[in-house]
């Protein structure tokens, strides 16, 4: 590990091994749900936060204080490498990344140089080093997956039904890997900078895959995916594959070269497991509404996201999704506690008890 990590048991769940208790981070756990955080963030856009290392070291280190999570999530946003090589994105508040001239020909692969991240990003690179400084956990890097990175630059923005991206994708399949290409280096470049900064690990987030066919995520996407994985594979850190509504896929992401991969809560671990063949650690995957609707709720549902992971030789706790903005912090650190606390016990008897029905 590049700093001085004194609690690596996220490291460790995530490269498959076995850890003595469960290790528990959530994504978006540095956000809106934070007062600290709404302060903080009341001096900028998000982007001019991310820009100022300070500010981002602070904003990461927020959840970690508060909670007792066993990892940090690097404060940033999946659009940041293509607004650093200056294709014209920005992120706007409540809505996310709005694309000024979106991409639709060839002539736009122009606008996707390559990343330089030492100028480019140098000040992603400066907050990771202030954060290695600090923290006692391991720190999680993560990047945009090429998919999810271009269907904003595609659609211009979220999209409830990605017709621009999909009409792309199989009106012109030679433009489309032209473009996943690109977005693929844009991954590794961004990726790699971060772990030769610091970063223990990382996460690469193809949010919106599961609104592809096995088959066509299989040809279009699944290759450029895979390239980010392959490409990494020399820096030795493990990494998480994540996606949403992907239970159709969880088999080609297992096989993706990630060491964990990331599971929504439209299916449960046992099932996950089972789908991916235990080849890869498993994270998940509480649905992010049960926090809002009461601890006692959200604890007991806790405790069946850890009973349906005892299959799971390598086992992260974590969310389906983000944490929701309106989500009580006081009832996501009860969530941690119960982890921290019981979760171990709660796996070894699930295991036990699927043992005696066998």
């Amino acid at each position: 590990m590049s700093h001085k990590v004194i609690n690596d048991l996220v490291v460790k769940a995530a490269q498959g091994k076995p850890t003595p208790s469960v290790p528990v981070w959530f994504m978006r756990q540095a956000g809106r749900s934070l007062p600290e955080y709404r302060a903080v963030r009341k001096r900028g856009s998000i982007l001019d936060t991310i820009k100022d290392p300070h500010l981002s070291a602070e904003i990461t280190l927020q959840p970690v204080r508060r909670y007792g999570v066993d990892a940090a999530i690097l404060y940033s946003d999946i659009i940041v490498p293509a607004f650093a090589i200056g294709f014209g994105i920005e992120v706007a508040e409540g809505k996310g990344p709005v694309v000024q001239q979106p991409f639709r020909r060839e002539d736009d692969l122009a606008r996707l140089r390559d990343l330089e991240p030492e100028t480019d990003t140098s000040y992603v690179l400066e907050t990771i080093k202030i954060l290695t400084e600090e923290l006692k956990v391991p720190l999680i890097g993560f990047a945009g997956a090429p998919f999810t990175v271009a269907s904003y630059l595609i659609e211009g923005g979220p999209s409830r039904s990605y017709i621009k991206t999909k009409s792309l994708m199989r009106s012109n399949p030679t433009l489309w890997h032209k473009l996943m290409e690109r977005l693929s280096q844009l991954a590794i470049s961004s990726l790699g900078s971060q772990i030769s900064a610091g970063a223990s690990m990382y996460q690469l987030f193809d949010s919106w895959a599961g609104i592809l066919s096995p088959a066509e995520y299989r040809a279009m996407v699944a290759p450029h995916s895979n390239a980010v994985f392959r490409a990494l594979e020399d820096k030795n850190v493990p990494s998480i594959h994540f996606g949403v509504g992907t239970t159709g896929l969880l088999d080609q992401m297992a096989s993706s070269g990630s060491t964990a991969v990331g599971v929504d809560d439209r299916i449960s671990l046992e099932e996950a497991n089972r789908l991916t063949g235990g080849k890869v650690a498993l994270q998940g995957n509480l649905d992010p509404v049960n926090i809002l609707i009461g601890q006692d709720i959200a604890i007991a549902e806790s405790k069946k996201v850890l009973a349906s992971s005892a299959k799971s030789v390598g086992y992260i706790f974590n969310l389906g999704h983000g944490v929701l903005p309106e989500s009580d912090p006081g009832i996501l650190k009860s969530v941690v506690d119960l982890v921290h606390d019981q979760g171990a016990a709660i796996r070894e008897n699930a295991a036990q008890s699927q043992l005696g029905v066998q």
